[in-house]
């Protein structure tokens, strides 16, 4: 398959020691090379980097000094010609590169163009291309070794090994139907269509089992700090951020929107939400934190409920309580450093078989007990083993999920003894949806709008 070059900035704009502008297609070497001031591109070996000057092909003005890396196709990320030129990373310099590129006849890539073009020439499956933004956006170590792994195919062959045991038995199903004189083939009987199926569903479902764990290390938990003003929220997001990103005051009501920020906690990345204090209030500004603040309880993921170990529990505590039932929550009593006022058996009562850690933030005790209750309440005590196939892509676990359905369908029509060629339709439906996983059986439509998603000259 034959496109037009290519080009794009392909690293963060802004200032930097080092920008590279990226070309790729059939004419990438003949282009760099008519702005080009020192080897002949055209006659260079493959995979090797020159030192020269980018010039105006016109008044021979040098622009900039650079180093050109020549990588000639189909051993490229796109498996077509591809250029890299390394230039001074001020904005202005690089920007003036990528025009006189333009200015060759080259087009400005989309956005995910380069990743396209390797999918679309078969070096890499859609699994594995959206895998490359994965990696981009990991905010952990084990987000990235999650998508490290799915570059690498690890779950596109176990997609293609599914869907080859899907094949197969179809094709014996087929044959069955359409020559039964043969006595040769394989009788396709009930038993042997239940194992096949039953294989393929439960490699699915233990696909889905370790999806949510998937799941949190490519997104994060999305983390509500919430309790009366003045328990020590907003030290509880210092703390675990290890930076005062949010005011801390002795006064009640200081904090009166949502604070957001990452935080990495045992390698799964968690999106704090600091909200404001809980409680009744004539103050309109405050009242519509508060609002606020319930809002982002009810979509957390996990609440981290706050009390003072220096007061008792309140009615405004309670009520907190009764708000969390139902979601993932982990009581922190804060401030034990000062005299214990609260009833701890009270608040055992409260909370139930939730968790309950003792801090004292100012004096930072407590926090290492927290991270453990998180990595106890997500991932029983254990993050990833290396040998397991993680799914953490949203679009890959509701086509598992659709899959599962189909070929659950499938293993029931079979137990209900339903003619072979009806539990056919649910098997090759059930082959198709795994396709759209890798790719294989995905429409065009879906690709374009993947692939805008991604950053320019990515």
């Amino acid at each position: 398959m034959k496109f037009d070059t290519i080009a794009a900035i392909s690293t963060a704009l802004g200032e930097g020691a080092i920008a590279i502008v990226r070309i790729s297609g059939e004419e990438a070497v003949e282009k760099a090379n008519r702005i080009f001031k020192g080897k002949d591109l055209t006659k260079v070996s493959t995979h090797t980097i020159h030192y020269g000057h980018i010039i105006e092909p016109d008044s021979g003005r040098v622009i900039e000094e650079v180093m050109v890396s020549v990588l000639r196709g189909p051993r490229t990320f796109t498996r077509e010609d591809i250029v890299e030129i390394n230039c001074h990373g001020g904005l202005v310099s690089v920007n003036k590169v990528l025009q006189l590129i333009l200015e060759q006849g080259v087009r400005l890539a989309e956005p995910g163009e380069f990743t396209k073009r390797a999918f679309l020439n078969g070096r890499i499956d859609l699994s594995q291309a959206e895998a490359v933004m994965d990696l981009i956006r990991a905010k952990t170590d084990r987000a990235m070794n999650v998508a490290l792994n799915q570059m690498e195919g690890r779950l596109s062959k176990l997609i293609g090994r599914l869907r080859q045991e899907l094949l197969e038995t179809l094709a014996h199903v087929e044959v069955n139907i359409d020559y039964p004189e043969y006595d040769d083939v394989e009788e396709m009987t009930h038993q042997v269509l239940i194992e096949k199926a039953t294989y393929v569903r439960d490699e699915i479902r233990e696909l889905l089992e370790v999806s949510k764990q998937g799941k949190i290390l490519r997104e994060g938990i999305a983390t509500a700090i919430i309790g009366r003003p003045n328990v020590g929220k907003s030290s509880l997001l210092n703390s675990l951020v290890q930076e005062k990103k949010a005011i801390v005051t002795d006064i009640a009501g200081t904090t009166r929107d949502v604070i957001e920020e990452y935080v990495n906690v045992r390698g799964v990345p968690l999106r704090l939400i600091d909200t404001a204090g809980i409680r009744e209030t004539a103050d309109i500004v405050e009242q519509i934190g508060v609002e606020r603040s319930k809002e982002m309880m009810d979509k957390a993921d996990l609440v981290l409920l706050v009390l003072n170990y220096n007061e008792p529990v309140t009615e405004e505590d309670k009520r907190l309580f009764e708000a969390v039932q139902g979601k993932d929550y982990i009581v922190i009593i804060n401030k034990m450093d000062l005299p214990r006022i609260i009833d701890l058996n009270h608040v055992k009562e409260l909370a139930g078989d939730s968790k309950i850690i003792t801090t004292s933030l100012i004096e930072e005790k407590g926090l290492k007990d927290l991270e453990q209750a998180i990595a106890d309440l997500f991932f029983e005590g254990s993050l990833e083993a290396g040998d397991l196939t993680y799914v953490s892509n949203a679009r890959h676990i509701g086509l598992l999920t659709q899959a599962e359905r189909t070929i659950s369908e499938a293993v029931n029509a079979i137990e209900a003894g339903m003619p072979i060629d009806m539990v056919q339709i649910d098997l090759t439906r059930t082959w198709e949806i795994l396709g759209e996983i890798t790719g294989d059986t995905v429409h065009e439509s879906l690709i374009d709008q993947l692939f805008s998603q991604f950053c320019l000259g990515k």
